[in-house]
């Protein structure tokens, strides 16, 4: 069971996600009328703000009007107005306006690490009755703990990632080579892979997060949730495990599983080393899922080659295959003193209901709700990757954004060094858990 703590924090790279949204320096589409309102003629305005620029974000932008209109159309009662930020001028206005208390009714947040001072200062009206509902069923198991604190939820999620390895099928295939599900054969795809002069894995450690996707995955295929365990204060670092996969980590380095350099490269200049079919194998956030199907600017011929396979299996490992590292991104928030509270959480719902229905098809984005692949034309990658978040059963959010800030910087800071090889596994955990014992 992943712990509920664990899941309630913070997801950092949907703010990556965020600012590649962002970009366009667009102030705001309607700054018009009053933070919602109830007319004496029982018509309700609804002040919504986000951060999908038609500049920036032109499909989601798109998907949100479609979403609006059918609503309107639907409750001819009900005007929408939106305020359009992109993502730096989203967050400061967001807390511009909670300091006068005049948050919009329906506004974007993300999870816990940013949504606790809301919490706290009871800007966010708890949605639990929504959840309650039909609607509870539709999420995928994990994602609505991440908007919860101390039992109560104060928004709905309406994407999520998860962390596949992508893989080129030609150069498999020219091995005769097969997506391994143990990790044993896994270290064979490797050997045969190196054998033949073959890159294995592309990674830009530089930004060291992308190193420590490799390692979080050893961690849990080899000891649970040893890893959460050991952040959040249950458990500690000296967990065999965690010295054990601090360990394999540095057989991969000398196995020479990862493109020459890595350490000194962007995650950019890494991936590059797939897209140009330099490397086999790219562990990476299901972010990337455009540039293997939908992006119009990288070939067909290339997009057709890619396929994904799940981290294996560990014999003796206490992890299952379809535990997954990731999380969810972006969610919807109802102000606590939105004057049309009511109305704000029907389109909420709505919104929610709406968005997991299109996003796929219309904006390239993975919803925090179920998906029914069979209703929709998509690409096989996705359709694939969908059906196998249906299955999951756990997501561990990254582990820098599970730490509080100190914490957080020494465990990037040892991923550079344990893949550098400047660090023995047993100093990496010791030196962990000295960094979380600070606590700050």
């Amino acid at each position: 069971m992943m712990s509920k703590k664990t899941m309630a924090m913070l997801l950092s790279w949907t703010l990556v996600l965020a600012v590649i949204l962002s970009g366009c320096n667009n102030s705001s589409s309607d700054q018009e009328g009053e933070t919602g309102g109830n007319g004496t003629d029982g018509k309700v305005t609804l002040k919504f703000m986000h951060l999908w620029p038609a500049g920036s974000s032109a499909q989601q932008n798109k998907l949100v009007n479609d979403i609006i209109q059918q609503y309107q159309t639907d409750h001819p009662n009900v005007t929408i107005k939106q305020e359009v930020l992109e993502n730096e001028q989203y967050k400061n206005k967001l807390k511009i306006l909670s300091a006068s208390n005049e948050l919009p009714d329906i506004g974007v947040t993300w999870a816990a690490g940013f949504l606790e001072p809301y919490v706290k200062g009871n800007l966010f009206a708890p949605v639990d009755d929504l959840l309650s509902g039909s609607l509870g069923e539709k999420f995928i198991a994990g994602t609505t703990e991440a908007y919860a604190i101390d039992g109560k939820t104060y928004a709905l999620p309406i994407e999520l990632n998860i962390s596949p390895i992508y893989y080129n099928k030609a150069i498999f295939a020219k091995y005769n080579l097969q997506p391994p599900a143990t990790y044993d054969e896994f270290l064979s795809v490797l050997k045969t892979l190196t054998e033949n002069g073959e890159v294995p894995i592309a990674l830009g450690n530089k930004d060291r997060w992308t190193g420590s996707l490799w390692y979080m995955y050893l961690a849990n295929r080899l000891g649970g949730d040893a890893l959460e365990k050991a952040i959040n204060g249950s458990g500690k670092f000296d967990d065999p495990a965690l010295t054990q996969a601090a360990a394999e980590v540095q057989k991969l380095v000398d196995m020479n599983a990862f493109n020459k350099g890595f350490n000194g490269l962007s995650n950019d200049e890494g991936k590059s080393e797939f897209m140009n079919e330099k490397a086999a194998m790219y562990l990476m956030g299901t972010w990337e899922l455009p540039n293997f199907t939908t992006n119009p600017d990288i070939p067909q011929e290339f997009k057709d080659k890619i396929g994904f396979f799940k981290f294996p299996t560990i014999e003796g490992g206490k992890s299952d295959i379809n535990s997954w590292v990731g999380g969810p991104g972006v969610g919807l928030f109802v102000a606590q003193n939105s004057k049309v509270n009511e109305e704000a959480q029907k389109f909420v719902q709505y919104f929610v209901e709406k968005w997991g229905e299109s996003s796929v098809t219309e904006a390239g984005v993975i919803p925090a709700t179920k998906v029914d692949t069979a209703q929709v034309q998509l690409p096989q990658l996705y359709t694939d990757l969908l059906n196998e978040l249906n299955q999951a059963s756990s997501l561990t959010l990254f582990a820098d954004v599970q730490m509080k800030p100190a914490a957080a910087q020494a465990h990037l800071d040892m991923i550079q060094a344990l893949f550098g090889k400047a660090v023995t596994p047993e100093d990496f955990v010791k030196n962990h858990q000295a960094a979380v014992d600070k606590g700050n």
